[in-house]
Parts: C-alpha cells; sequence; structure tokens
C-alpha cells in the first residue's frame, strides 16, 4: 500500500544571509549601521535629513543576494546620537561619517547609493573622496537647491486651489511652535497631510502606490532638529557649491 505514496522531494536548504549592526564613533557622533548580504559593498543614505534607513526596507532587500548592503542612519537621525550642537548637523561632517563608516568596517572601494537629500550627501562624498567609489548611484535628487525649490514650487502650483490655500495660511503664519508643548518642533497634523499627502503623494509611487503610506508617519519619526537646521541653512545656498 505504501509503494502508491509520493514522498516530495526534499528541497534545497535556503540560503542565510545575516544581520550586522552596531556603531561607529565618527568626531563624537556614534553613527548606526546595519549590514546584510553578500558581494561587493553597497552603502545606502537616506534623505530627509532627518529620516532613517528604515524606509528603505523591505523594497531594496532583494539587492542582498548580490551585493553586501550597509545601510547608515546620518547623525542625529534614526539610531544615530543626537548633538547638542545642532550646527555639527552639516554635509561636510556627514561626508567625514559615510568615511569612517567605511574605513572602520574595511569596505574598501564602494559603490554609493543616495535617495532624495541622501543624494546631495554623496554628491559631496564624491567630490572629496572620488578615488573611493566604483559607482555613484542618485535616486531622486538634486544638485542645486534652488532649482529643488523650483521644481517644489510647480508641485504646489497643481495642487487643488482650495487646498492650496490651506496650505499657504499655515506657512504665513509660521509652521512651528504651534500645538502642544511637544507639538512645536514639527508640523501640525493638518498641514502634514496637505503638504506630504495631497502635495507630496501624487509624485510618489507613481504606478506602484503603495498602501501602506502615511503623510502623518513621517511628522513624528523625522528627526527634527536636523531637519530644520539642515534645510535653514540649505534653502540659503543656490547650489551645492556654495
Amino acid at each position: 500500500m505504501f509503494s502508491s505514496v509520493c514522498f516530495a522531494q526534499a528541497s534545497a536548504p535556503a540560503n542565510l544571509y545575516p544581520v550586522q549592526e552596531g556603531f561607529v564613533d565618527s568626531q563624537g557622533a556614534l553613527i548606526y549601521y546595519q549590514v546584510m548580504g553578500r558581494g561587493s559593498p553597497l552603502v545606502i543614505v537616506h534623505g530627509g535629513p532627518g529620516a532613517s534607513h528604515d524606509y528603505f526596507l523591505p523594497y531594496l532587500l532583494p539587492l542582498m543576494r548580490s551585493n553586501k548592503l550597509v545601510f547608515i542612519d546620518e547623525r542625529g537621525s534614526g539610531k544615530s546620537s543626537k548633538l547638542e550642537n545642532p550646527k555639527q548637523y552639516t554635509i561636510a561632517n556627514m561626508v567625514e561619517d559615510i568615511e569612517a563608516m567605511r574605513q572602520t568596517l574595511d569596505l574598501g572601494k564602494i559603490s554609493l547609493l543616495g535617495h532624495s537629500f541622501g543624494g546631495a550627501l554623496v554628491q559631496a562624498y564624491a567630490f572629496k573622496y572620488q578615488k573611493n567609489l566604483s559607482h555613484l548611484i542618485l535616486g531622486s535628487t538634486f544638485a542645486s537647491t534652488r532649482e529643488l525649490n523650483e521644481a517644489l514650487a510647480k508641485m504646489k502650483a497643481n495642487m487643488d486651489a482650495k487646498d492650496r490655500e490651506r496650505v499657504d495660511a499655515p506657512e504665513s503664519a509660521g509652521l512651528f511652535g504651534k500645538g502642544e508643548l511637544w507639538e512645536h518642533g514639527r508640523y501640525s497634523e493638518e498641514y502634514a497631510k496637505l503638504a506630504w499627502g495631497k502635495g507630496y503623494f501624487p509624485y510618489v509611487y507613481q504606478n506602484r502606490p503603495d498602501p501602506n503610506y502615511d503623510p502623518l508617519s513621517s511628522n513624528t519619526s523625522t528627526a527634527w532638529d536636523v531637519y530644520r537646521e539642515m534645510w535653514d541653512r540649505m534653502a540659503s545656498s543656490l547650489s551645492m557649491e556654495t
């Protein structure tokens, strides 16, 4: 009777990709990193400033089959340490944080991917440390803050007129220092929904909208001290060269 029973062949063992994490002490800032995968090193730098590496997951995970992925949280962001002096949140210092990470983890030549603000950061790294790069990968980023502000102005102009008026009102009144004490350093819930929801979302995930996208999530997880310090400074610059 047992001869008619079919047993499935044993499947091949699955590949295992361990995760390594830790901190690198760079000029007094403890920079968090997470490493996974095998192959040539690909260092991935997030946007914001003030976001974290989390939003790349799980989208970039398939790359670990062919690359050693090195995610970092920029100084003051994510799991990296906060600094008492916000003036230490600069592109120049963050460039040195990437270099300290590369040297400490003994990565040799790296591929370097920067998204959004991270793209501006990795361009600055490439100007100084081109010899350490095998590839530079730029995603949804900019090289001129003037041109970026022009693009954002066009996005705002394309909003529904009533929504645009609702965005203009809090911007004219000042975006910060409103609400409860713990809300003073970030955008209000209404403004976040308008700016990152109605204003920004139509330009994100255009072909495959993310059903989990929440315009309020970044309003609570963003490192606002980093965000405000660096965007205020960059807004006064016409381009990265200045």
